[in-house]
């Protein structure tokens, strides 16, 4: 009987150890997605992002020179031209590029075409309003609201800290959001910081 009650401890015991690192992952992975709400992603994920116009990107085909491409800045038209046509990069991942340029080089050009796509560059942000310098400025890797207000010279006097917002160029509605000063900022994104009347 006493070995029983032995036994029924120890498991017990480890039946509490279990649940509280269960529920200690769950806080963590509560916080980690409340930060996620706040300042959405902090680097730019190269397999998510899609390209856009003013992107700098180096295309190389191996092997040939002459049909590599290196820091081509994408035009408006987001239209590659190659001898064997077209290549549309607007919207598209690094990955689906260069699967869309082998696709135009095999067969009538290369039997087995290995293309790489690379980012040189980013195309800017935009920020306006109570800043001392607005404009557009190069997209860093990792940028938030914060560090773009820093990069525009800072608040001016009278700029709202708290009534900020984010016009995102992947929107289609082009809708602006309410962001925090770690809210994260993303190639094309234009930011808007408001005048504070109190």
């Amino acid at each position: 009987m006493q070995e029983m009650n032995s036994v029924f401890r120890r498991g017990l015991s480890m039946l509490v150890v279990f649940f509280s690192l269960i529920a200690g992952l769950s806080a963590v992975a509560s916080n980690a997605a409340d930060m996620a709400g706040q300042s959405g992603l902090s680097v730019v994920d190269s397999n998510a992002y899609r390209l856009g116009a003013g992107d700098v990107i180096n295309i190389t085909v191996y092997g040939e020179d002459d049909l590599s491409r290196q820091k081509y800045r994408l035009p408006d038209s987001g239209v590659i031209m190659f001898p064997f046509g077209e290549v549309r990069a607007l919207g598209v991942s690094l990955a689906v590029l260069e699967d869309r340029i082998a696709d135009g080089l095999r067969g009538g050009y290369l039997v087995n075409p290995r293309v790489s796509v690379s980012m040189e560059e980013y195309r800017p942000f935009f920020i306006s309003g109570m800043v001392t310098q607005p404009g557009a400025y190069p997209y860093k890797s990792g940028l938030t609201v914060r560090t773009a207000v820093s990069i525009a010279g800072g608040f001016k006097e009278r700029a709202s800290q708290s009534n900020i917002f984010v016009q995102r160029e992947s929107d289609a509605l082009h809708r602006q959001e309410k962001i925090g000063l770690d809210g994260a900022i993303f190639p094309g994104d234009t930011v808007t910081v408001e005048e504070s009347f109190f």
